[in-house]
């Protein structure tokens, strides 16, 4: 018998080909409106929150309720993470978003409360002026309760007190809460309460109607642009985004929806400069852990 070897371009086409049909695969997956950028590192399966600090390329990054009570410094260049926080006064109740200051200062909002019913909601501050990869600190508290609940939890068509979004500006926080209750109508309410050490009564400011489709109208996170007073939220497949407001009435100006054509757990939103911005999404059985860019053209 005669052994007749493949020829070495014939092998090297062949490579090529499976090269081609694998790019190709990953290429044509379709994301809607989104560009795909990184699958996230394992340790941010369960992202919940980011923000970025001015002056620095990372984005400050947090995993939902139950994981541990660090908040990670992700660089969505190299997709690493960079450096690590932990916060050694407070524990991971309900992380649900990330914001931050003109001071290098990052807030973390503990305040998920899917059941309406949590008494202890906390934001927690930490600088991030410094360069050590690693390190663990005490954060600044600051608690808070809802003027307008005295029921723990609420009547079910009453269950709109569940926040996984919030901004900060010129002092102070705003929360957006994600509506829990049983005739789901589309609407959020938005919060206001000192960005200060202590215990602070978040006011009622006003309410916007996002859609009804329960499923695709809930806010779960926020970002704002204060350089050029642009609010945007997020749900699962929507952004909302704000513009030409007044002061702090976000809801009292312009607003242009965009529809991402896509769905996934999308938890995660921020600027990444005046023309687009960064979304990621939580890993669950149908895939997401991803990075995303949205072009605001």
């Amino acid at each position: 018998m005669v052994l007749i070897k493949e020829a070495p371009d014939r092998h090297i086409y062949k490579l090529s080909i499976l090269l081609f049909l694998f790019v190709t695969t990953i290429t044509c997956q379709n994301h809607g409106k989104l560009s795909l950028v990184h699958s996230l590192p394992d340790t941010l399966e369960e992202i919940s929150g980011f923000s970025s600090v001015e002056g620095s390329p990372l984005l400050w990054s947090v995993n939902d309720s139950g994981n541990e009570a660090i908040v990670y410094g992700y660089n969505p260049i190299t997709n690493k993470i960079e450096r690590t926080i932990e916060i050694t006064n407070g524990e991971n109740e309900d992380w649900e978003d990330v914001t931050s200051d003109d001071d290098g200062n990052i807030y973390i909002g503990d305040f998920g409360n899917n059941r309406n019913k949590r008494e202890d909601q906390v934001i927690y501050q930490l600088t991030t002026r410094h360069e050590l990869p690693k390190v663990a600190m005490e954060a600044i508290k600051i608690s808070f309760q809802f003027e307008d609940q005295d029921k723990f939890p609420p009547k079910k068509k009453n269950r709109n007190f569940d926040v996984e979004s919030f901004v900060y500006l010129d002092g102070n926080f705003y929360l957006f809460t994600r509506n829990r209750s049983s005739k789901f109508d589309g609407t959020t309410k938005l919060y206001k309460l000192p960005a200060r050490p202590g215990h602070h009564t978040a006011m009622l400011m006003d309410t916007f109607v996002t859609c009804e489709d329960e499923d695709d109208c809930q806010v779960t996170s926020a970002a704002i642009d204060r350089k050029q007073n642009r609010l945007v939220m997020l749900s699962y497949n929507k952004v909302w985004l704000f513009s030409n407001y007044p002061a702090d009435n976000f809801f009292k100006g312009s607003v242009r929806l965009i529809k991402l054509n896509h769905t996934s757990q999308k938890e995660s939103i921020s600027f990444r400069d005046e023309n687009s911005l960064y979304i990621a999404d939580e890993e669950n059985g149908s895939g997401g852990r991803n990075l995303y860019i949205l072009e605001l053209d």
